[in-house]
Order: C-alpha cells, then structure tokens, then sequence
C-alpha cells in the first residue's frame, strides 16, 4: 500500500485544523451575536412610513405631504411580471437558497480579493430586507455577519412571499418613491397593475441606480 506523501499529509492535516478553528470561530459567534439579534417575525408588525394624503369628499386626492412616497401593497397584487423581472437584476436564485446565496458570496469575495472592489454584489434579496428592516449601513463584517445570520432566521420563518412583499415595499426607486406601487405613480401616473411589461422592466432595474431615471 502506497504511503502517503507528507507534504501532501501535512497539508491535510492543516486543512483539518483550519476547518476545525474556523467552526470554532463560527460557533463561538452565533453564541455571542444570536441572543443579541433582533426577532424577525417583528418585521411583520413593523409600519413603513407613508405620506400624509388629504382626500375630497368624493375621495379624490387633493395633497400629499410627507418626506417619502409610498403606498404598500400585498404581494398577490403585484404583477408576476414585475416580481419576475426583480429576480432576474436582483437575485436570480431567491427561489431556491435559504437566505444566502453562496455562489453570489464567493464571487463577490474573489472580485474584492482580485480587484479591491465589488460589482456583482453577493448580497440576496432575503439579505437586503434584514439590512434594510434592521441594520445599519456601515460597511463592517460584523454587520455583514449580522446581516447573514438575520436572513436564515428569516428563510426559516417567513415564507418567500413574505419576504418579497417585504422587499418591494421597501425599496427605494428615485425621487422619493419607495416600493413599486409609488414609483408607478411617480413615472407614469397610474397604478402598477396597469403598467405594461416594458414599464415593468424599467422600474425593476431601478433599485441598483435610482437615480439613472
């Protein structure tokens, strides 16, 4: 029986301990961040920030005040061909990870490893509600690491639907509107279930340069 090289069995061997430290690592952080995270079923109960509307007594609007233009809708309401084309700039595979998409994240770190920055982005559309609901923005691992720990609790607890409706109604797409059902609004005046596919498309591709419109 041939004997192992040992090059080659002391390069296992330095495989087997940096697994080993590294779930140490990982273990020791979930123990320490886990108790400190916030419950995601609250995300459902949370209330997102809509304009004063004043109406005539025939219910025609009349005003609107506010910082931001949002108006929530529920998920059975949006068009399929809306949340289709999301998917498709945002995040092709939501459907089939569990909140963290790994080949996303390992793309994303080769580029900042090989390039010093990012283009692609790692980051799901299950990551993008935790950041959004209950994050800060700073730019830190441990934020990040939040961030990944936040969203399988949420892939666990809520279901897709949820988790979209979460996400459109959140977004922010150009001046001042936030969520789908404003931004028609603002762009072409009418509400999202008359928008054609094109218009559609175009409000979709919004969320990565809102102001490009």
């Amino acid at each position: 029986m041939p004997k192992t090289h040992p090059i080659l069995r002391l390069s296992l061997w330095l495989l087997l301990l940096a697994i080993s430290a590294g779930s140490m690592v990982l273990t020791a952080t979930l123990l320490y961040l886990g108790p400190k995270l916030p419950q995601v079923e609250q995300i459902l109960d949370i209330q997102l920030q809509t304009p004063l509307r004043i109406y005539s007594s025939e219910g025609k609007l009349i005003a609107e005040f506010g910082e931001k233009k949002r108006s929530p809708i529920f998920f059975k309401d949006i068009p399929q061909d809306f949340i289709h084309a999301v998917l498709a700039a945002e995040d092709a595979r939501f459907f089939s990870h569990h909140g963290v998409d790994i080949k996303g994240l390992t793309r994303a770190t080769l580029e900042l490893l090989t390039t010093g920055s990012i283009q692609t982005g790692g980051s799901t559309i299950t990551m993008q509600v935790a950041k959004n609901y209950f994050l800060s923005r700073e730019r830190t691992f441990l934020r990040k690491f939040n961030e990944i720990l936040l969203s399988l609790d949420m892939e666990r607890k809520l279901s897709k639907e949820q988790i979209l409706e979460l996400y459109i109604n959140k977004i922010y797409l150009g001046h001042r509107a936030y969520g789908i059902q404003a931004a028609a609004q603002v762009y072409y005046g009418k509400p999202v279930q008359e928008l054609s596919l094109a218009q559609l498309a175009t409000i979709a591709g919004l969320p990565k340069a809102p102001s490009a419109y």
